[in-house]
């Protein structure tokens, strides 16, 4: 059947609501429509989220859709509500919090499958807390480019499918405007929602959400033994392969608080995260994490870490503790197995063979002591499969060093059976992006909207979708970043 009405351009869709989470109960969330802004604006919507949810690109064109996407007006069908769930900020535990500015409009069945939608910036509710329920352009413009970036690069990430922006004052450091980002994923349910019914001793809708979360992403978990614990076994090992996705692309979340931990293993919550520059394993892109908890280098053991505390809360649904322990476990093996062939891959090796972590570990000292460009490392790196060295060693400082490691890596390469120098490099180039959303270009793309000008945010989109394409008109998306891209700051306030 159509999910979609046979209408013409610019009238809305019908469509095929379904609303599961809803019908979890009211202890689950509160019924929360948004709070209309005045003014709104499209900044931009992607083309490739629409056509995955079946909307119609004449209708997401019109001023209807920007009104729905901003909250001012429902589609029939709609649930729009907040959910609430608790969780650990910075290492301590932060009590209740929940969907304090963003407020889920429903599940939507599309051809590629149910899908929820939310409103990100759309108002309070009653988990705001001391907040406004509202979000700025600033941040809402890095959310939006970076979802859809993350999905260009092939991460689990929830998707963005619109953008629009309101004259209505925001009070952050400064006076800012707001903004709305229309958030995708088939469910937002979190590590934190588990913990808050758990934390209270909660246990009917602590099964009651863990049975939901399984009969509808996890089926598989019901094949023998317990479901609970195989339930924590699947994300953990989710959870792996995503971190060595991140890590192998530089990516640094910023805020991996267990309210910020999808249960699905993607990646949510868009704040002050940062694609890494100048190579720094130590580097902390949250200017409000001044121990450091979430820099880089420390990502992959505080997954672990925000694992064992979804372990505690589904602990009283399982036999024992050592259940929750062995369901936690593989995660110490999947996530450096999983790194060192995604590693392997952008050093243009086909299969893990002994010594490959130590080739690996190698570079990435060499370009830490030098500082060297994260993605324009390996990008050069790929076009040297098959071509000239020099431009990669000119991004090193120590050349002699480089030059024994380099020599080390084409014995390996070489020496792999049937090498093709031509298709190793098209591989690594289908590995290694060209760009990835960094600071600056965000930075640039955001101080244009803030005068009404959203070309860059739009040219951006649509780079970022294809990022390992080499395209006329993007190089400045692909070159080295400016001097004055080291001293941008990202906080949490947004």
């Amino acid at each position: 059947m159509s999910l979609l009405a046979e209408t013409p351009p610019h009238t809305a869709p019908t469509l095929v609501w379904r609303n599961h989470f809803a019908t979890l109960g009211e202890a689950f969330f509160t019924d929360n429509p948004p709070t209309p802004l005045p003014d709104p604006r499209w900044v931009a919507w992607s083309p490739s989220v629409a056509a995955d949810l079946g909307l119609p690109a004449g209708w997401m064109d019109s001023t209807e859709a920007a009104e729905v996407f901003t909250g001012n007006r429902l589609l029939p069908g709609s649930r729009p509500l907040a959910s609430v769930y608790s969780g650990h900020q910075f290492g301590h535990w932060a009590g209740q919090l929940g969907d304090g500015r963003a407020i889920w409009l429903g599940e939507i069945d599309t051809p590629t499958g149910p899908q929820e939608l939310q409103l990100k910036g759309a108002g309070l509710t009653p988990y705001s807390r001391m907040g406004d329920g509202r979000a700025v352009l600033r941040s809402s413009i890095r959310e939006f480019l970076c979802s859809e970036a993350m999905h260009g690069l092939g991460i689990p990430t929830t998707r963005a499918l619109a953008l629009t922006a309101s004259p209505a004052p925001v009070v952050r450091e400064t006076v800012e405007t707001a903004a709305v980002v229309t958030r995708v994923a088939p469910s937002f349910i979190r590590f934190g929602h588990f913990e808050h019914f758990s934390a209270a001793g909660r246990i009917d809708e602590l099964r009651r959400l863990a049975d939901f979360v399984i009969d509808h992403h996890y089926p598989a978990c019901r094949q023998g033994g317990n479901p609970y614990a195989a339930l924590l076994e699947a994300v953990s090992a989710r959870t792996a392969e995503l971190l060595a996705q991140w890590q192998a692309v530089g990516f640094c979340h910023g805020v991996m608080n267990t309210d910020n931990m999808s249960i699905l293993g993607l990646t949510i919550d868009y704040g002050p995260f940062q694609f890494l520059d100048a190579f720094n394993p130590a580097h902390i892109c949250n200017h409000s994490d001044h121990g450091g908890r979430y820099a880089y280098h420390r990502q992959p053991n505080i997954a672990y870490w925000n694992l064992f505390c979804l372990g505690q809360a589904l602990l009283p649904l399982m036999d024992d503790q050592q259940q929750a322990l062995d369901a936690l476990e593989p995660y110490k093996t999947l996530f450096p197995a999983a790194l060192q062939r995604r590693m392997g891959a952008k050093l243009g090796l086909a299969e893990v063979q002994p010594g490959d972590d130590t080739l690996v570990e190698d570079l990435m000292q060499l370009m830490a002591k030098d500082a060297v460009d994260f993605t324009v490392l390996f990008r050069r790196l790929s076009q040297a499969a098959d071509g000239p060295l020099e431009p990669v060693r000119d991004l090193f400082l120590q050349r002699e060093a480089f030059d024994a490691w380099a020599t080390r890596w084409q014995q390996r390469l070489h020496g792999q059976p049937g090498f093709d120098p031509a298709s190793t490099r098209q591989q690594m180039l289908r590995t290694n992006p060209r760009l990835v959303l960094r600071n600056h270009l965000a930075e640039i793309a955001i101080r244009q909207a803030r005068t009404g000008d959203f070309a860059e945010v739009q040219r951006l989109l649509k780079a970022l979708q294809a990022p390992f394409d080499e395209r006329p008109g993007e190089d400045d998306l692909a070159a080295l970043p400016p001097d004055w891209a080291a001293g941008i700051e990202i906080s949490c306030s947004s």
